[in-house]
C-alpha cells in the first residue's frame, strides 16, 4: 500500500472527527489492499484506481461512522448492511466500532465470500458475511440496517422491513437528496432526518437517510 494513503487515511478522519488507532487505520488499509486483490477476479466494485477507491470508497463509508456513534452512544448494536458488495460501508464499521456486530448481506456468493474472508484476515469477530437475498433470509432482528447504493428507499425498507427489531432504524447512504424516492414511500414509514455529510477528498453531493417505522 502506498505509503502516503496512510496520511490521507488519517487527514480525513480527523477531518470527520474520528480518533482512529494505529492498528484500525491499518485494517482499513489492509482491507482496501485486499479489494484491489480481489477485484481482479472477483469484480467487487467498479473503481479500479487506488486513490479513487480510497475516496469513494473508504472515506466515504468512514462518513457514516459519527452518525453512528451517536446513535449507538457507546452501547453494542446488531447491524445489517444490506446489498453489502465488497463490504462498503459494512466493514468501515466493524473496524471502526468492535461493539457494533455487523452483518453484511449480499446476493452473489462471491461478495459474501470475500466478507468472510476480510473477517478472517483482518481478525474482526464482529463482522460477518451471508450469502443471501435479503428477504429471504431467516435471521434475528436487528437495531439499525444499513445500506449504500443498494435501492430505492422503497425497496430498501420493504425488503428488510422483517428484520427490524422494534424501536429500531434504517439509514440509507445515499449521493443528492433523494426527493423523488421520499415521495414514494408509504405512509408508515417515518422520514425522520435527512442529514447532509461532507466526505472529505470528495466533490459530489452526499446524505444520511434516517427513517423509521411509524
Amino acid at each position: 500500500m502506498q505509503p502516503d494513503f496512510k496520511a490521507a487515511l488519517v487527514s480525513a478522519a480527523t477531518q470527520l472527527g474520528l480518533n482512529l488507532s494505529d492498528a484500525q487505520v491499518e485494517q482499513l488499509l489492509a482491507y482496501l489492499a485486499l479489494i484491489q486483490k480481489w477485484n481482479k477476479v472477483y469484480n467487487l466494485t467498479a473503481v479500479r484506481d487506488p486513490q479513487a477507491m480510497l475516496t469513494q470508497h473508504l472515506v466515504d463509508s468512514l462518513s457514516l461512522v459519527p452518525a453512528l456513534r451517536r446513535h449507538a452512544e457507546g452501547e453494542p448494536l446488531r447491524l445489517m448492511d444490506v446489498g453489502s458488495g465488497g463490504g462498503l460501508p459494512g466493514v468501515v464499521v466493524a473496524i471502526c466500532d468492535p461493539q457494533i456486530d455487523v452483518t453484511c448481506v449480499d446476493a452473489v456468493g462471491k461478495k459474501a465470500g470475500f466478507i468472510q474472508q476480510v473477517a478472517v484476515e483482518l481478525r474482526l469477530p464482529n463482522l460477518h458475511g451471508v450469502h443471501a437475498r435479503v428477504e429471504e433470509l431467516k435471521v434475528p432482528a436487528f437495531d439499525l440496517i444499513t445500506s449504500r447504493a443498494f435501492a430505492s428507499l422503497l425497496d430498501f425498507t420493504t425488503l428488510t422491513r422483517q428484520h427490524l427489531k422494534p424501536g429500531a432504524i434504517w439509514l440509507a447512504m445515499k449521493g443528492q437528496h433523494p426527493a423523488q424516492e421520499l415521495t414514494a414511500l408509504p405512509a408508515d414509514v417515518d422520514v425522520f432526518h435527512v442529514e447532509q455529510l461532507s466526505v472529505p477528498g470528495l466533490d459530489a453531493r452526499r446524505c444520511l437517510v434516517w427513517i423509521k417505522p411509524r
